[in-house]
């Protein structure tokens, strides 16, 4: 076996064990704290974690695909300047948040937002200050140490969390958790290699280089955010913060699927690609396609799973309280499929310097969720919300596969193979599972609807 395929199968194996040790904790934490907190207490959380994370993807110059691709994506000069811009990012972003605080309140008609956005921004600052160590790391596939140091920091964050809510349960444990996990991460990533430290520096052609490629990513994740974050936002207005609480957790397994195939593709295909860069397209696209196929079939059986026996699951985990989060699950799972095909593709793109065509697919994702959620509301209420949600990759999918077309990377054929082994599955569970009394997946909105 080649050392690049070698660090690329450890570095997956070491990406699917750090995030199914992380998924364990964090429902585990979930199940606890959804008997310690109401639901609107999860609702106002997801939505300032919404906004910041909005704030955080406004302003992405991408510093971290700018590393990890650059031919200078090791020497000191290039790592610290882009440390200084990301610090200086940090306090512009909460500077951002402190501005937009009180217009944010008076749109939701929510006063608690006025002291919990410039608590929660803080986390802004804490990451801005985080170590370059860990894209490093990642561009050179060592993610044994990354892996270790997030499981660390998540157990760190989680603990604080439980035990803040079991004595004063309010909104204030879940802005505990977060606070204590970025100051922790922030602090320890500058120890993860001891010969690697960061310093304010400012190289002129390392900067240019950021920025002129960044500007793309800017764009980019602009939209991404407007597209994947749109959602929350408008829910948190057109209905009230317990469902929104209720949407939340339903979307927290069913963006299993998402989470997985994102830390995949970010942390090993495309460091893995960015290597392979100078292969003729068409050997290129042929060890792509292998790598995909394989996650390919595993994502099918998250996505199966999810989507069968997604109200199963979440009757069984949580109370009566939380009911309508049973079908929900199986419609959002299922809508998530057209994005995994995307997502463990698109990074090739990106690779080859072809981040507009993410921009452009995010964009039309945005404006398909614009129009779409009013007209969903308008015509079914939650129900036709959420079925407009979970068509929302499809527009970006169209994009992203004339991309891969162009630039000789086609994976349709790849693409439909997948696909009918995904239908094939469900219809034939789904048929067993009806004949066995057990109802279809989504039963309980008619009961609670």
């Amino acid at each position: 076996m080649s050392s690049i395929k070698n660090n690329a199968l450890k570095a997956t194996i070491w990406t699917l064990v750090g995030y199914g040790g992380s998924q364990v904790l964090r429902f585990g934490a979930n199940l606890i704290l959804t008997r310690l907190l109401v639901p609107e207490m999860f609702g106002l959380m997801s939505l300032v974690n919404t906004l910041i994370i909005g704030l955080s993807l406004f302003s992405d110059v991408g510093i971290s695909p700018s590393i990890i691709r650059s031919k200078r994506g090791e020497e000191s000069a290039f790592l610290n300047t882009a440390w200084t811009i990301q610090v200086l990012r940090g306090l512009l972003l909460w500077i951002i948040c402190l501005i937009i605080t009180i217009p944010v309140a008076k749109f939701y008609g929510e006063s608690k937002l006025l002291w919990i956005m410039p608590i929660a921004g803080l986390t802004t600052i804490l990451q801005g200050f985080n170590s370059t160590v860990m894209i490093l790391l990642n561009r050179q596939l060592s993610l044994g140490k990354i892996t270790i140091f997030e499981f660390i920091v998540q157990v760190m964050s989680l603990t604080v969390t439980i035990s803040w809510a079991k004595i004063y349960p309010t909104i204030w444990a879940l802005l505990g958790g977060n606070l204590v996990a970025s100051f922790f991460g922030m602090v320890r990533s500058h120890f993860l290699v001891k010969t690697q430290k960061n310093s304010f520096a400012w190289d002129k052609e390392a900067a240019k280089e950021i920025f002129s490629f960044g500007k793309w990513i800017f764009i980019s994740t602009a939209m991404m955010f407007l597209a994947s974050q749109w959602d929350r936002l408008i829910l948190g207005k057109l209905f009230s913060l317990e469902i929104l609480g209720i949407y939340t957790i339903a979307y927290t397994f069913a963006d299993l699927p998402k989470q997985i195939t994102q830390r995949v593709s970010g942390q090993v295909i495309f460091p893995l690609i960015v290597q392979s860069i100078s292969l003729e397209r068409q050997e290129l696209r042929k060890r792509i396609l292998s790598q995909r196929w394989k996650m390919l079939l595993g994502l099918i059986a998250v996505v199966t799973v999810l989507f069968c026996f997604g109200d199963l699951i979440i009757m069984r985990l949580y109370d009566q309280r939380y009911i309508q989060a049973s079908w929900m699950l199986p419609i959002l799972a299922l809508g998530l499929w057209p994005l995994i095909l995307t997502t463990t593709i698109e990074k090739s793109l990106l690779a080859i310097g072809k981040p507009i065509y993410g921009s452009i697919a995010s964009f039309l994702k945005f404006i398909y969720m614009l129009i779409g959620i009013p007209i969903g509301f308008k015509l079914g209420g939650i129900f036709g919300v959420i079925v407009i949600i979970a068509a929302n990759d499809l527009p970006g999918y169209i994009v992203i596969n004339y991309g891969l077309w162009k630039e000789s990377l086609s994976c349709f054929k790849q693409d439909f193979k997948a696909s009918l082994i995904l239908i094939l599955i469900i219809v034939i569970i789904i048929t067993l599972r009806y004949w066995q009394g057990e109802g279809l997946p989504i039963d309980h909105l008619w009961i609670e609807t």
